[in-house]
Formats: structure tokens, sequence, C-alpha cells
């Protein structure tokens, strides 16, 4: 997988648009929804719903040629796909805020996985954008 990244699930309408204008329209990209509450046709251009078994579609997707997959949006996701060794690629945001609450990024499974840091970037926010791949046989 490509990037993981973690917000509410809970959001409808189309995907968020960049803050930065010269980043291409994410748009064309072709986009694989996960959900069990939405049916198709879907709204976004470019969608399609992924059906059934999601680790087996997701497994599919990744054999196919073309561009990294990526998560946007659901802790769900992630730990279905952490949970089915589906994540060769974690990028974690860490911003300096305490919320003091939320959901889990990560499956409560007690299974040891093995990361390496491959990059890391401070922002001027503060914020820590820290890219982990998984360690062979991890």
């Amino acid at each position: 997988m490509g990037a993981v990244r973690t917000r509410s699930s809970g959001r409808t309408g189309p995907p968020p648009r960049s803050r930065n204008r010269s980043s291409p329209d994410p748009e064309p990209l072709p986009k694989y929804v996960a959900s069990s509450t939405l049916t198709e046709p879907l709204e976004w251009q470019n969608s399609s719903l992924l059906k059934g078994d999601i680790a087996k579609a997701v497994s599919s997707l990744k054999q196919e040629e073309g561009k990294d997959l990526r998560v946007i949006g659901s802790t769900q996701l992630v730990q279905t796909l952490i949970g089915h060794d589906l994540v060769d690629e974690l990028r974690l945001m860490i911003d300096p805020l305490l919320l003091g609450g939320g959901k889990w990024a990560f499956p409560e499974d007690g299974i040891s996985r093995s990361l390496r840091l491959a990059d890391s970037r401070v922002a001027t926010t503060g914020a820590i954008l820290a890219t982990y791949v998984r360690e062979p046989g991890g």
C-alpha cells in the first residue's frame, strides 16, 4: 500500500482538494471506495466500489500495474489492511497537538510488525512527517 493517513471516516461528498494549487487535480486518478453503506453509482469521478472481501480486493489491486494505492480516511480499513499484511509503507503526520481521544489507527491484535524509518521531515508547524517501510519478514 502507499500512504496511510487517518481522518474521520464519516465524511461524505467529493474527495478534498489539495491546498497546494500547483498539485494535480485528484479527480482523474482512479478511486477505490471501501464502504459497507454506499452503493454504486458513486458520486465521485473514476470511482469503483470494492465489493465482498476487502482484503482480497486490495490484494488483487496490488497485483495490477499502476501507481501506489493510498488510504485516506478510514482507521478501520487501515487496521484491516495491516492485519492482512497488505501495507508496505506508512506515511504518518504527527501533529504537535493532544486531543485526548480518538480512533486507533493500528490493530490491537498483539502481533509485532517491524518497520524501518525511511524518511522524516519536520514541517514549519512542528508536525513530523515520517515514512516507514515494512522490514523484510516483519
